[in-house]
């Protein structure tokens, strides 16, 4: 897909799944069962998504690394969470050409497991350190200093052994609210789902693109009351929700979701009085 002069590519680290009533919140099953048929465990499937954004001054910038191999052994995680990955990050960046070594930039949406994952992997000592050694890390700083000092309603989420090496590496870069990585790349914080949770806007030659990260991780979570449990500031997600729609339907931006596992590109039309999401090519 092409975005301006900025190539972007929707990469995959694989699939899992979380309890459905967790990921639609107040919206009764009834409902969200119509586009998300769930196991028999109320488990729906999702993308463990990620981004590659090549950039017009060379750059590989990956949004989101997935959960890396580091929880492949670990048959009670993956239990949980039935995870499946029959194809990987590092798959996906392959055929691209590409690998860990050639990506410049890491942005992250924020730090829970299935995000920040694939930021670290396990070295020949056992250890974890950056799996993208070459790369700098780019964090919300209320994002990392959440990480560091978790909660009994969000410790589940944030493993240290997926961040902390990034600051012992020293290949972090901490940054507060709006910041433009180039010209036509910029991060935006959005809260609602975490504290220091961001977006990724690309600008470029009159097209625009958003990724939403988990603010609206699938296409069924654009309308505006359709906020998961998992948010910690559910209202802030409908603020920031309702701001950001309204612009991108009003500008005709593309809308990229993170772990729809059947669409994962929109774009936001008015048909019939309603507002509703047209799938695009990706």
């Amino acid at each position: 897909m092409k975005i301006g002069r900025f190539e972007v590519h929707l990469l995959s680290d694989g699939r899992f799944r979380l309890d459905g009533g967790a990921m639609y919140g107040v919206v009764p099953r009834r409902l969200w069962e119509r586009c998300d048929a769930p196991d028999e465990s109320n488990r729906v499937a999702l993308e463990l998504g990620c981004l590659l954004i090549k950039t017009p001054k060379s750059k590989n910038v990956l949004v989101d690394a997935g959960l890396s191999s580091k929880y492949d052994g670990n048959k009670k995680f993956t239990s949980i969470y039935a995870v499946e990955r029959t194809k990987t990050l590092r798959d996906s960046l392959k055929e691209l050409g590409l690998g860990p070594d050639d990506i410049h930039t890491v942005i992250n949406t924020h730090l829970h497991f299935d995000h920040a994952g694939g930021d670290t992997e396990y070295g020949p000592d056992g250890k974890p350190v950056p799996q993208f050694k070459n790369a700098r890390y780019v964090i919300q700083k209320e994002e990392w200093e959440d990480a560091q000092s978790p909660h009994e309603r969000n410790q589940a989420s944030y493993l240290p052994e997926n961040y902390a090496p990034l600051d012992d590496a020293k290949v972090l870069e901490l940054v507060s609210g709006e910041f433009e990585l180039e010209p036509g790349l910029k991060v935006l914080r959005s809260g609602g789902h975490t504290r220091g949770h961001q977006c990724v806007m690309i600008d470029s030659e009159g097209e625009r693109a958003i990724y939403f990260g988990d603010l609206i991780p699938t296409m069924a979570h654009v309308p505006l009351p359709w906020i998961m449990a998992y948010d910690l500031f559910p209202v802030h997600t409908l603020e920031a929700k309702r701001g950001l729609l309204d612009r991108a339907l009003a500008e005709n931006w593309t809308l990229l979701f993170q772990h729809d596992p059947r669409q994962r590109a929109g774009k936001l039309v008015r048909k019939d009085g309603k507002t509703v999401v047209v799938p695009v090519a990706a």
